[in-house]
């Protein structure tokens, strides 16, 4: 009697037992899902969309470059040195004045398979248009170093700049201060580099020895920013170095899973998104995953760093003008989203000289063949090349061969 009696409470004890499983497994389950979402609304959040910009390219939006080939996308990206914001202070007074302290023209094939990034140099003697200021004034049209559009007119200023000087639509742009720098290598757990030397910048409070180094934020930003003390002081040289070092910076992004592995990448994308100011477009995990997602495939090997051609300004050893026909034919490639060649630099020397500045061309060696395809031209020699034997008469050949440029690949970041 008492198994038949106790059937019936077996089978009620095991149906609660069920019920409360399959609540709390709901319970769990919404808790995952809310989780979730909160992480993915406060990463939406993070980023700063500057409206301020598209309006104010939407204005001029008759004389901006028509874009040439779909799919191909332009993103400029801007490093400020704004010392205002938290963290920021550190790096001198917040003078209330803003300069482009690193500006690359990144370009993305429309098939995804490559990715050139040119650098261009703050002290680059520009025509700066008129541009709108904070206080609502208008700029004068003016002759100026290429760094005074950002504190002008800020990024608007400074697209409309560099559209002007190649003739190239600017898609996307995104802004990256100090703090946010630092913050994104240091949540990478470190980015590593190759010394070919020590380095001791008091300037730049950097001390580090030769050989495989693995830079946190404060370090990575005194190696990307001195300029004084490292190399030959040149702000081209600063360059090469920002483009080795972003060269290292995505080999581990690819090498080592962070982008396929949720908990190594949400201090990433925590860090990323909450330094970043971006068009409207890219200002949400959306747009920014779509951009990501279309470069993730691209091998480190495709991935370009380059210097436009410049050398010494007539007036004024200290800035730099664009070499032509140098810079206009890379320019032409990248507007057409051609094929940019380039030619790797022996990097014995690299902390010495400078990549894609004219002087001492003859004097530098070439992985490729021991021999330099760099050629003078009317007395002034460039640091690019049509071919080996072109003799720059018209006729001579039945097609223009892609220019060649000096400069290296995200695969030559990584330490060996």
């Amino acid at each position: 009697m008492r198994g038949t009696e106790g059937a019936p409470g077996g089978i009620r004890r095991r149906r609660e037992w069920l019920k409360w499983g399959a609540v709390g497994l709901a319970v769990l389950t919404v808790g995952a899902v809310g989780v979730g979402w909160a992480a993915y609304e406060k990463l939406d959040g993070n980023i700063t969309p500057d409206t301020e910009t598209a309006n104010e390219l939407a204005r001029y939006e008759k004389e901006r470059p028509t874009a040439l080939v779909r799919d191909a996308q332009n993103i400029l990206l801007i490093g400020s040195d704004s010392r205002s914001g938290a963290g920021n202070h550190g790096y001198g007074q917040d003078s209330g004045a803003e300069h482009s302290d690193t500006t690359i023209l990144l370009h993305l094939a429309a098939d995804r398979r490559s990715a050139t990034a040119v650098s261009l140099p703050r002290d680059l003697m520009v025509k700066v248009p008129s541009c709108l200021r904070r206080d609502g004034t208008r700029t004068r049209p003016v002759f100026t170093v290429f760094n005074q559009a950002y504190q002008m007119g800020g990024s608007a200023c400074t697209i409309r700049t560099v559209e002007r000087l190649t003739d190239i639509r600017v898609d996307h742009h995104i802004v990256v201060d100090f703090r946010g720098f630092k913050e994104m290598v240091d949540a990478l757990d470190g980015v590593e580099v190759c010394m070919t030397k020590p380095i001791d910048d008091e300037a730049a409070k950097l001390r580090l020895p030769a050989g495989k180094v693995r830079l946190d934020g404060e370090q990575a930003l005194g190696y990307v920013r001195a300029r004084k003390s490292l190399g030959d002081g040149s702000d081209t040289e600063r360059m090469d170095r920002q483009q080795r070092f972003l060269g290292a910076l995505v080999s581990k992004v690819q090498s080592n899973g962070v982008l396929l592995s949720p908990g190594r990448l949400y201090p990433v994308l925590d860090a990323a998104t909450s330094a970043l100011t971006t068009d409207p477009a890219l200002a949400s995990l959306r747009g920014l995953y779509d951009l990501v997602r279309g470069m993730r495939m691209i091998p480190t090997g495709n991935v370009q760093f380059l210097t436009a051609p410049r050398r010494s300004y007539p007036f004024d050893t200290n800035r730099d003008q664009l070499v032509e026909p140098a810079a206009q034919k890379l320019f032409a490639q990248l507007r057409a989203d051609a094929p940019v060649t380039v030619v790797t630099e022996n990097t014995e020397d690299s902390g010495s000289k400078s990549r894609n500045a004219a002087p001492e061309v003859a004097d530098r060696s070439e992985r490729r063949t021991g021999e330099n395809p760099y050629r003078e031209s009317n007395t002034h020699p460039h640091d690019y090349s049509e071919s080996p034997g072109d003799t720059g008469e018209e006729g001579s050949r039945e097609s223009d061969p892609a220019p060649t440029f000096r400069g290296s690949t995200a695969a030559e970041g990584t330490c060996r």
